[in-house]
């Protein structure tokens, strides 16, 4: 029997978790948004614990840096005053991964030895752990993406490393909802009565690695008007040849379109749920849904700002924040309607 103290120690040290992995992914979007994922050229899994610490490491590090696309192609100019900004960033986002997985492997290991974890949660947990170690490496197989042949890494693996973070915050979020309300509801429970709920998650999921290929594309900066693209709906500079364009995700004015048309979508989707919700008078639902109402309006106001500000790394960072507090939002409404 898990008594009240110790489900409160591990309530704290859920939300820990998930505060902190939150912090990660805005960190990442800013390493991303301010073109530092690079700068860092080696894994250096236990040798990069500690900054440089004097101006011959630094040297060294830029040095690596100088032979790689991105800084001889684009950033050829750079002094080392501004490679120390972006090396910081990419640094910072390294040893927040690290205090993440530690962060959650000592108190689990010790919680589970203690036999203080409910045995219906170990396997999660155990998941969770297990995705935040092969983040690890996907973290470093997107990097080597933009080492060799590439000024940037791939959108196709930062898409990647973006969908695992999501699907691990998410596990997390629920299992967080099943200890404070003492529940055991199951992620994904593919009834009919939940798919409608289960469909909006995974239409806001997918909407959320689209701006992954948007980002890792620069994709944003094809297109900067709205509602139009340019002088018309569907982007001039894309042309049908055959059903095969239409999956052609390296074009950068394909990709935006879809990313903007996904958002419409999304946004009646989500008043048809709020129509379901009030003809079928679920009024256990009516919040849950009004907080997610709020979180797609803001989503769009910052991803029409983000657009016509010329990509302000402000907005940007803020439509990226934002998207991951819709996610949630859709979590917590099918949690609500799930038992």
């Amino acid at each position: 029997m898990i008594d009240k103290k110790d489900t409160k120690l591990i309530s704290i040290w859920l939300i820990t978790s998930l505060i902190m992995i939150f912090i990660m992914i805005i960190v990442g979007g800013l390493t991303r948004l301010t073109d530092s994922g690079l700068s860092i050229t080696e894994w250096e899994l236990f040798k990069g614990i500690m900054p440089p610490l004097n101006e011959k490491v630094w040297l060294d590090y830029f040095e690596s840096y100088k032979n790689i696309p991105q800084y001889q192609l684009i950033n050829f100019n750079m002094s080392l005053n501004e490679f120390k900004i972006i090396f910081y960033w990419e640094y910072f986002h390294r040893i927040l991964g690290r205090i993440i997985g530690l962060v959650f492997l000592i108190p689990l290991i010790y919680f589970h030895f203690r036999n203080k974890i409910p045995k219906n949660l170990l396997a999660p947990l155990y998941l969770v752990l297990f995705l935040i170690i092969l983040q690890g490496f996907i973290g470093w197989y997107m990097v080597q993406s933009g080492l060799v042949n590439d000024v940037t890494v791939s959108h196709y693996r930062l898409s990647l490393h973006l969908s695992l973070a999501l699907l691990i915050i998410s596990i997390l979020f629920w299992i967080f909802l099943n200890t404070i309300k003492k529940t055991k509801k199951k992620f994904f429970l593919f009834e009919n009565k939940n798919i409608i709920f289960l469909f909006l998650f995974l239409l806001i999921f997918s909407q959320i690695i689209l701006g992954a290929f948007v980002s890792g594309l620069d994709a944003g900066k094809i297109y900067q008007t709205w509602p139009l693209m340019g002088q018309s709906y569907f982007p001039t500079d894309f042309t049908i040849k055959g059903l095969n364009n239409f999956f052609e995700f390296n074009n950068h004015s394909l990709v935006q379109f879809y990313h903007r048309n996904l958002a419409y979508l999304i946004s009646l989707y989500i008043l048809f749920l709020g129509f379901f919700i009030f003809i079928k008078k679920l009024k256990k639902l009516i919040r849950p849904y009004f907080v997610m109402f709020i979180f797609i309006i803001f989503q769009i106001v910052l991803g029409i700002l983000t657009l016509i500000s010329d990509l302000n790394i402000y907005l940007a960072s803020a439509h990226q924040i934002s998207s991951v507090l819709l996610l949630f939002s859709a979590l917590n409404l099918y949690y609500f309607h799930a038992k």
